[in-house]
């Protein structure tokens, strides 16, 4: 494979996972897995209290319930901070009048290039929850 092809492997809804031949620094090739991700945002929501709002849930991949900031991944064409109220919003039920962009980070540049997006949200009100399934 030449330098910069890619060959699919699975393609889902969420995840695009390929080999990809990549050149190095040392001019070798080298072949590479690797996960095609459209980003997500997380939201650190903080009351009058300044108390992080974390939600509980089991994550299959790990086998465990865990504490995480609410967040989800970017629909197409979805600016981060829409992806960010509209998480806020369905997983913790909140909404926020204050909105402040933090950082973004790559978690997992190895192998995966998700690009998560962080908001600080303040002045919350609570507006009812709409779930999706697997959440």
């Amino acid at each position: 494979m030449a330098d910069g092809q890619r060959t699919g492997i699975y393609r889902g809804t969420v995840v695009d996972l390929g080999l990809e031949t990549a050149r190095l620094p040392n001019g070798k090739l080298l072949s590479l897995e690797i996960v095609r991700h459209p980003g997500g945002a997380a939201i650190l929501a903080l009351d009058q209290q300044n108390r992080v709002c974390l939600l509980r849930q089991y994550r299959h991949s790990i086998g465990k319930w865990i504490w995480e900031l609410p967040a989800g991944v970017i629909e197409k064409g979805e600016q981060p901070i829409a992806t960010a109220k509209r998480e806020l919003r369905e997983e913790a039920g909140l909404e926020a009048d204050e909105w402040q962009p933090l950082f973004s980070i790559l978690p997992t540049p190895g192998f995966c290039n998700e690009e998560l997006f962080l908001y600080r949200a303040r002045h919350l009100r609570a507006v009812g929850t709409t779930p999706n399934a697997d959440e």
